[in-house]
C-alpha cells in the first residue's frame, strides 16, 4: 500500500495530489481588496419586487425600489432609484433620483433627476439638473433650481480704516 503523504525536503509530510494554496491566495487577495471600496461606495438599501411598504422612509443611506411604495421618501444627501419593477406613490426628496419604473408624486433633487428611458413619472420636478431619456414618459411640471452660492463674509471695516490717507501723508 502506498502512502500519498512523502515527505518534503524538510521531512515534513507533503501532500502531492493537491497545489500549494499559498499562490491562489496571493492573486486573489488583491483582487478582494479592490473589490471592497466599490462594495462599500454603492451601498444601499433594496426593496425588492416582492415587497410593499406604505408610510414614511428616512435615513442616511441610498436606497434601491424595486417593489412598491407608498408614503414618502426623505434621504437627502443620498441616492433613490426606483427600479425597472418599481411602482412609488409617494413624495421623493433626495440628492439623486433615478426612475428606471413607474412614480407618480412630486421629486426634489438637491443635484439631479434622471428619467431613464423605460421610466415613467407624473409629478413635478425641482432639481439642479434633469435628465429625460428618449422613449421617458413625464407629465408634470419642472424647477431647475440653481446650486446654492455660499456667500464670502467681508469683515465690515471701512474704506477709511483699512486705508487711511491722512496719516500716510503726515508721515
Amino acid at each position: 500500500m502506498s502512502s500519498m503523504w512523502k515527505p518534503n525536503e524538510n521531512g515534513t509530510p507533503s501532500n502531492n495530489s493537491s497545489p500549494e494554496p499559498a499562490r491562489p491566495m496571493l492573486s486573489v487577495a488583491p483582487n478582494e481588496a479592490a473589490a471592497r471600496p466599490a462594495v462599500s461606495a454603492s451601498d444601499q438599501a433594496i426593496i425588492g419586487k416582492g415587497l410593499v411598504f406604505t408610510g414614511e422612509i428616512t435615513g442616511s443611506e441610498s436606497l434601491f425600489i424595486d417593489g412598491k411604495v407608498e408614503g414618502s421618501i426623505n434621504l437627502p444627501g443620498n441616492r433613490v432609484t426606483v427600479g425597472r419593477n418599481g411602482k412609488v406613490a409617494a413624495s421623493i426628496t433626495a440628492r439623486e433620483i433615478v426612475v428606471l419604473g413607474k412614480v407618480r408624486g412630486n421629486l426634489s433633487a438637491s443635484d439631479r433627476v434622471d428619467i431613464r428611458a423605460e421610466g415613467a413619472l407624473t409629478g413635478d420636478v425641482a432639481a439642479a439638473r434633469i435628465s429625460i431619456e428618449d422613449g421617458a414618459f413625464f407629465k408634470g411640471g419642472i424647477d431647475i433650481r440653481k446650486p446654492e452660492v455660499k456667500a464670502v463674509v467681508v469683515p465690515s471695516a471701512s474704506v477709511t480704516e483699512l486705508y487711511d490717507v491722512s496719516k500716510t501723508a503726515q508721515a
